[in-house]
């Protein structure tokens, strides 16, 4: 195979749905996903399946199968992209009170999520005065990307959203008397989730974009879009443009903040151990192993060899917040 040919393919997908036992499609699904070398995130919970794999696609296909013939995940979506190399480390099945962390009882998306409003007709809906248009991700999600008139709500996680909208539904706030509110995500969970919140607030006329971001990406084209900037994604591709291709940024492997040409160009930015997110955040000795990690990456590239690449003891996690979008809308 021609080296540069994409040979993985990576799949994100959730889906809504009553699983009551999902405890006990843990086990099959990660022994399905280690049997067929997919690797990636799922998250399973009584409110339905999330996550991002990725594999060969014979692999992926097997694992889409098995899940397609629970007639419970009959709706699951997914969206596909190819890569030239493995975008995820490890598999991980792992179980969760909420699929995606919004912390708020008794939501059902399910049954009560917002009006869907598909990509080609998104543009004419945020464009019209009257109408709030909500980014629901996270305040560095929105750093490197958004759509024209965009609220950001300056989020550290998800978690966070409730509280926002508390308040900007006082008076004298965006929310206040319940405005037309279309809403949009990375893939489209968050706001399954975020237009149930507002519908079960007394809001009326809420929506959302269908498919999310990446959906809008790959099917209206550049020169029609309101989207400016990159979408991140929460893989090894770190962000991605119109069609879906590769974005401009990279990783801090520190604190995993997407960088960009200004970010990578200063003198806090050292590959592997800081970035001006994180500078003067580590103790020597953390700097020391991150070093020596992203010394043993670059020693594995040139062997054409894998290297885990695995947080070094003592470091912390991303500083910016966490999601259980974050799979693989997932740190690997």
């Amino acid at each position: 195979m021609d080296p540069v040919t994409p040979r993985f393919l990576t799949v994100a997908l959730y889906q809504f749905v009553d699983l009551p036992d999902c405890a006990q499609l843990r086990s099959p699904l990660q022994d399905l996903c280690d049997a067929q070398g997919v690797r990636g995130m799922l998250l399973l919970a009584p409110e339905g399946i999330n996550g991002t794999i990725a594999g060969e696609e014979p692999g992926v296909r097997a694992v889409l199968a098995w899940l397609h013939g629970d007639m419970r995940f009959a709706r699951l979506q997914h969206k596909e992209a190819y890569a030239t190399r493995m975008p995820f480390y490890r598999m991980r099945v792992r179980l969760k009170r909420e699929i995606v962390t919004l912390g708020v009882p008794g939501l059902n998306p399910a049954r009560n999520a917002g009006t869907y409003v598909k990509p080609e007709d998104w543009n004419a809906l945020i464009a019209d005065p009257a109408v709030v248009v909500v980014d629901t991700r996270n305040d560095y999600e929105v750093g490197i990307g958004t759509f024209e008139r965009a609220v950001n709500p300056h989020t550290r996680a998800f978690a966070e959203f409730p509280a926002w909208v508390a308040r900007e539904s006082q008076p004298g706030g965006l929310l206040a008397h319940k405005p037309r509110v279309a809403m949009f995500c990375t893939g489209g969970i968050r706001c399954e989730k975020s237009t149930a919140l507002l519908r079960s607030q007394g809001f009326d006329e809420v929506f959302h974009l269908e498919g999310g971001i990446l959906k809008y990406l790959e099917t209206v084209p550049e020169e029609d879009s309101l989207w400016h900037g990159d979408c991140f994604v929460f893989d090894e591709r770190v962000s991605v443009g119109h069609g879906l291709a590769p974005g401009h940024h990279q990783l801090c492997r520190s604190c995993r903040m997407p960088l960009g040409d200004a970010e990578l160009q200063s003198p806090h930015y050292v590959a592997g151990v800081s970035c001006p997110y994180c500078h003067g955040t580590r103790t020597p000795e953390q700097e020391r192993a991150l070093a020596e990690r992203e010394r043993q990456m670059q020693l594995a590239a040139l062997r054409g060899a894998e290297h885990i690449g695995a947080r070094q003891p003592g470091t912390p996690a991303r500083q910016h917040g966490t999601d259980d979008e974050r799979t693989g809308d997932i740190a690997p």
